[in-house]
């Protein structure tokens, strides 16, 4: 069903998706759609991100509307990148959108850019919160961001396939994994996933004492050597290249994972987390807050800036480093 303008006194609420996918997104739509109706406000969705805003592709979001999307993977209410929503022009084509359609408030669900666009809604006067959303997981001020957990255990089950041919042929493969700025994917997947190696764009990596250690670990009876490497920081057959130069006589083989991690079904983790960023995101806009993400720290939400959330990249752990080296032996 779609929107029309609306006289109505009601509260407006809406929401959009932006940037690339992740699973997870359509729990936190459902929690926002939900959420305003439960606290008697009118909820639109905008299709196709910022690129909807501007051209007022909009949807009536019922309680209905969400059913049966909670455990589904992407966005119904889709996504893309526009260029033009970062000019001046295409701001005001959906600032005037927005009023078009009586809107008080909205909710953008997204990474680092997406939170950007949000702020600068913001600077046209518009309120606006922000959701975390991303299987990078690297925008700052929260520890999770929707859809890390489910592209987390998509990379795992593909290690474990791999580890199985690896160990039947005494080979060498090279994991490469989404990430193009951040390693957060690609360290985690090499920790829960028991590699050998792992290679992000936040440390330099020595390939000479990798492949040596790894070498070792064959004589010393090893079956298999799985490297992990964020797109971010090399590509998995520049990796396999500096890996084979000092690992002779051994097979090396690539497989890049691609957008196979950004689809499937949402976890538990990120179905939960979704659901209370989403109703937590229509609260705090009906407390009057604006140019903020809110965010998990640990087990509780937290606010933060959108300026902060879109331009600080979640650190690294050095520890969790440390320790995948440490377990590969």
């Amino acid at each position: 069903m779609r929107a029309t303008a609306d006289p109505e006194s009601r509260r407006t609420i809406g929401v959009l998706t932006s940037g690339g996918d992740s699973p997870g997104m359509n729990a936190a739509v459902r929690a926002v759609a939900r959420r305003a109706i439960f606290k008697q406000c009118r909820v639109i969705g905008f299709n196709w991100g910022f690129r909807g805003l501007m051209e007022g592709d909009v949807i009536a979001l019922e309680s209905r509307t969400v059913g049966g999307v909670l455990d589904r993977g992407g966005t119904f209410l889709g996504t893309s990148r526009s260029k033009e929503f970062a000019t001046a022009a295409g701001q005001r084509r959906a600032v005037a959108t927005l009023d078009r359609f009586g809107v008080q408030g909205l909710v953008v669900i997204g990474g680092d850019g997406s939170l950007a666009g949000g702020h600068a809604l913001v600077e046209q006067g518009v309120q606006v919160v922000g959701v975390p959303a991303t299987i990078d997981n690297d925008v700052g001020g929260t520890d999770v961001s929707i859809g890390f957990d489910t592209a987390l255990n998509t990379v795992l089950d593909a290690i474990f396939r791999i580890r199985d041919t690896a160990s039947a042929l005494e080979r060498v493969f090279v994991v490469e994994v989404m990430g193009r700025t951040s390693g957060q994917l690609a360290l985690a997947a090499a920790v829960a996933g028991g590699a050998d190696i792992v290679v992000i764009p936040e440390i330099p990596w020595d390939h000479v004492g990798a492949a040596r250690d790894a070498l070792a670990g064959h004589r010393n009876g090893k079956m298999h050597t799985i490297a992990v490497v964020a797109e971010g920081a090399a590509s998995g057959e520049e990796v396999a290249r500096l890996l084979s130069a000092h690992m002779p006589g051994m097979d090396v083989k690539v497989s890049v994972l691609g957008h196979l991690q950004r689809g499937g079904r949402p976890t538990g983790v990120d179905r939960l987390a979704a659901s209370r960023l989403g109703a937590k995101a229509v609260d705090l806009l009906l407390d009057g807050m604006t140019d903020v993400m809110v965010g998990m720290d640990g087990p509780n939400l937290q606010t933060v800036s959108l300026t902060y959330a879109a331009s600080q990249k979640s650190a690294i752990n050095p520890e969790l480093y440390q320790l995948c080296r440490v377990l590969a032996l």
